[in-house]
């Protein structure tokens, strides 16, 4: 069996909060001669005032990593999963030999490049022509290597026209495509790249990831792959790892992971709402939320995901032609959705007796376009209302599974097309030698 290409042993990373000097983020340094001699100085003045009781600087301390261990085999194409502050961006700098662990082991196996931050490895005062040959150079290419690629990187990049123009005068957009179409044509063994791709337009993305993939499919290169864009880890990576707090939660097939990170980040109490009890109206509603499958409640579902809506209500008093709905607003306020009792049995108005009832509504998956979605429900009886719960439950649905996750509108119904050559048309595509 081969050697992973990617190894990590109890990786782990510490910052210390409050040092006398951070030389990055987070980070404390020991502190300079005009440092000490200040800080000293304070202190006697302190001392000559009568204040003795300065306490030190405490020193916190934040773990951004803790006991990481994984193993990337060659040819595997990894997504990065967490939220933000999870570690996920320092284990790509340690992966790419910018910081240092403060415990464990990192091994890679092969040349790596990686594309973290906008202009990362690129000179301002350089035009992009030298900047492609000192980023190669960077990577441990030789010259002969970078010529044969270079037409392909300017070309990918589509910056042609600004080539041997220093990219201190680039926008963040041409800064990323550059350094992209760099790192991915010099032909690493191991490909990392953060969700600084974010900053490119929507068609460059596209191509990104198309790039990608064929560096992954094609080439069998690793690529450990940061992104919020859950339609992209999806269709790109075949595995996830999911971080929480500088620790590995899931690490499993990419859809699975994507799911503890919905689970893992849903706040239910926007999934769940009881209503204060209000004994002057005849009838109300006690509750609302929204839950999966298996029960549990969710602020954050995939589009393909079948949802519940729950509903507690309570009859006071037996009213005629009592009649219950609820409406799915966008955040537009645009109303999307909209159903009552009478959709399953327009009879039910009829058994509303007094008493507390439960109705679920079960709402299939691929019928709701991904967005955020408020809910609103009304009860009302001969077009009065009786109670009326506005913004009541919010949730989220993402596009997980799509193909084309720009599809607009605001449904994600997906019709089969029947497709057929009519028999005229058959003849004359046969007559013209484009059928066997």
């Amino acid at each position: 069996m081969s050697q992973p290409i990617i190894t990590c042993d109890r990786l782990s990373k510490r910052y210390i909060l409050g040092g006398f000097r951070s030389t990055g983020l987070l980070s404390y340094a020991p502190p300079s001669l005009r440092e000490t001699i200040s800080h000293r100085l304070r202190e006697i003045g302190d001392s000559l005032r009568g204040r003795r009781d300065r306490k030190p600087r405490e020193r916190n301390e934040f773990w951004a990593l803790k006991d990481v261990s994984l193993e990337i085999a060659r040819g595997e194409t990894v997504g990065l999963v967490g939220r933000n502050g999870a570690g996920k961006s320092t284990l790509l700098k340690i992966l790419s030999r910018i910081v240092e662990p403060t415990a464990g082991m990192a091994r890679l196996r092969g040349r790596v490049a990686s594309l973290l931050e906008v202009g990362t490895g690129f000179h301002p005062e350089l035009t992009g022509r030298e900047n492609v040959y000192l980023n190669g150079a960077i990577l441990g290419m030789r010259k002969v290597e970078i010529d044969r690629k270079f037409d392909a990187i300017v070309s990918f990049a589509e910056i042609e026209e600004f080539i041997d123009t220093p990219v201190k005068r680039y926008s963040s957009g041409m800064y990323v495509r550059l350094a992209f179409a760099v790192a991915a044509h010099l032909e690493p063994e191991i490909l990392i790249v953060d969700e600084v791709l974010a900053v490119g337009d929507y068609t460059f993305q596209k191509k990104c990831l198309g790039k990608m993939q064929d560096v992954a499919t094609g080439e069998g290169r690793t690529i450990l792959f940061v992104s919020h864009n859950m339609g992209a880890l999806s269709q790109l990576c075949t595995r996830g790892v999911l971080l929480e707090n500088g620790q590995v939660i899931a690490n499993g097939p990419m859809r699975e992971v994507i799911e503890a990170y919905f689970r893992s980040a849903s706040d239910h109490r926007a999934a769940q709402t009881a209503f204060s009890i209000e004994p002057s109206k005849s009838c109300q509603f006690l509750s609302a939320g929204i839950y999966r499958a298996d029960g549990m409640p969710a602020a954050d579902l995939g589009c393909d995901e079948t949802f519940t809506i729950r509903i507690g209500f309570e009859v006071r008093r037996a009213l005629p032609a009592l009649n219950l709905s609820l409406t799915l607003l966008n955040p537009e306020g645009m109303q999307i959705f909209c159903s009552d009792i009478r959709d399953g049995d327009p009879s039910i108005t009829e058994r509303l007796v007094a008493g507390v009832h439960t109705f679920e509504i079960r709402v299939p998956g691929y019928i709701l376009a991904p967005t955020t979605y408020m809910l609103n429900l009304s009860c009302q009886s001969h077009f009065e209302y009786l109670d009326v719960r506005t913004s009541c439950c919010e949730f989220t649905l993402r596009d997980v599974t799509s193909p084309r996750p720009d599809r607009p509108g605001f449904l994600r119904v997906m019709l089969p097309w029947e497709h057929r050559l009519e028999p005229a048309q058959q003849g004359a595509a046969e007559a013209a030698g484009a059928l066997p």
